[in-house]
C-alpha cells in the first residue's frame, strides 16, 4: 500500500478489498454482528455466521446476498454457552485459515432472575466472556496460520462505569442484571487487552484489538427484512436520540475497521467519534480501569479455571 493511500481517510462507505479473507462472526446473525458481517461481506471477504440458531442464520445470510450480489456467507452452528461444544464446532469451519474472528455475540437479560449456562455458569458472563475466551483457544491455530490474523473482541460503552468483582465473578452474591451484563462486557475488553499483552509476549503475529460500537439503538437502524424491520413511526420517534447515539449498522464500523485497517494495531481500542457514542470509528484512549494489569491478570487465570482452556495454547 502508498504512503498516498495510507494517508486517505478511512472511509465507511468505501472499504477496502479483502478478497480471499476469511472472517468468523459470532452472533453475525442479527443486530451489530449483522451489519459487521454484511458489510465485510461487500469487501469480498468469506463472512461465517457463527450462530446456534439455523433459521436466524438462513434468514441473514438470505438478506445479505440479496443486498451484495455474490456475496460469500455460510453458517456455523456455533453455542458460546456450552463450551463443551466449542472445539467441534470449530473442527466443522472447513477453512486452513482464519484471518479474523469478530467476538460479537451476546446476551443481555434486562431482569431477574439470575439464570446459568448448561455448564453452570451466569448467563451473561458465561456466553459474552467466558464462551469466547475458551473459543479462542480453539480458533488458536487457524488464526496463526494466517498470514496476519486478528481477534476483534466487542465491548460496550457500558463497561466504562463498572468494576470487576474478582471474588463475585458470576454474581452469585450480589445478582442486579444491568450491572452484571455491564461487568460481562468488562471482562470481555479485558481479555482483549490482555490477550495482545500475552500474544505479544509469545511473539505472535496475531493481533488483539477491542471495539465498541457506542450507543446503537434498534429503532435507528435501518430495515433487514427479516432480520430486522422498523417502521416509519419508529424512526420518528427515534430522531431526538440519534443526535447522541446511533443505529446499529453505524455500531458496526468500529469492529470491520478493526478487522480491515492495515494502520490497526494489537491492544488499541475502536469505538464512535462523537463522544464514544456516535459517528465513525476512531481509535481511543484506554480507559485506566481496562488497563490494569493484575485484573487482568486474575481474571484472565480465573476464566481458565472455569473454562478449562487456555487460549494461548493454540497459538504456540
Amino acid at each position: 500500500m502508498s504512503s498516498a493511500s495510507q494517508r486517505q481517510p478511512w472511509d465507511v462507505h468505501r472499504l477496502p478489498s479483502a478478497e480471499g479473507r476469511n472472517v468468523l462472526v459470532t452472533g453475525g446473525n442479527a443486530g451489530i454482528g449483522y451489519f459487521a458481517a454484511e458489510q465485510l461481506a461487500a469487501t469480498g471477504a468469506v463472512v461465517v455466521l457463527g450462530s446456534r440458531d439455523a433459521a436466524k442464520a438462513d434468514a441473514a445470510m438470505a438478506s445479505i446476498r440479496s443486498r451484495v450480489p455474490g456475496a460469500r456467507v455460510r453458517h456455523l452452528r456455533l453455542d458460546l454457552a456450552d463450551l463443551s461444544s466449542l472445539k467441534a464446532a470449530v473442527d466443522k469451519l472447513d477453512v486452513d485459515h482464519l484471518d479474523a474472528v469478530i467476538h460479537n455475540a451476546g446476551v443481555a437479560l434486562d431482569d431477574p432472575p439470575r439464570r446459568e449456562t448448561a455448564d453452570g455458569h451466569e448467563l451473561m458472563f458465561g456466553t459474552n466472556h467466558l464462551g469466547h475466551f475458551a473459543l479462542t483457544r480453539w480458533l488458536a491455530p487457524l488464526l496463526s496460520a494466517a498470514p496476519a490474523g486478528r481477534v476483534v473482541t466487542v465491548g460496550s460503552f457500558a463497561a466504562r462505569s463498572e468494576r470487576l468483582d474478582l471474588d463475585d465473578l458470576e454474581s452469585t452474591q450480589d445478582y442486579r442484571a444491568k450491572r452484571t451484563y455491564g461487568r460481562s462486557k468488562l471482562a470481555q475488553m479485558h481479555f482483549g487487552f490482555e490477550l495482545d499483552r500475552r500474544l505479544r509476549a509469545l511473539g505472535s503475529p496475531v493481533l488483539s484489538v477491542v471495539a465498541h460500537p457506542g450507543g446503537a439503538l434498534d429503532s435507528l437502524t435501518p430495515s433487514r427484512s427479516p432480520v430486522h424491520m422498523t417502521n416509519p413511526g419508529q424512526r420518528l420517534r427515534a430522531l431526538p436520540a440519534g443526535l447522541l447515539i446511533q443505529g446499529k449498522h453505524a455500531g458496526a464500523w468500529p469492529a470491520v475497521r478493526a478487522v480491515l485497517d492495515p494502520e490497526v494495531r494489537g491492544g488499541q481500542l475502536w469505538g464512535p467519534r462523537i463522544f464514544g457514542l456516535r459517528g465513525r470509528p476512531r481509535r481511543e484512549p484506554v480507559p485506566s480501569h481496562m488497563a490494569d494489569l493484575d485484573v487482568a491478570g486474575r481474571l484472565w487465570a480465573a476464566s481458565g479455571e472455569l473454562t478449562g482452556a487456555d487460549p494461548l495454547l493454540g497459538f504456540r
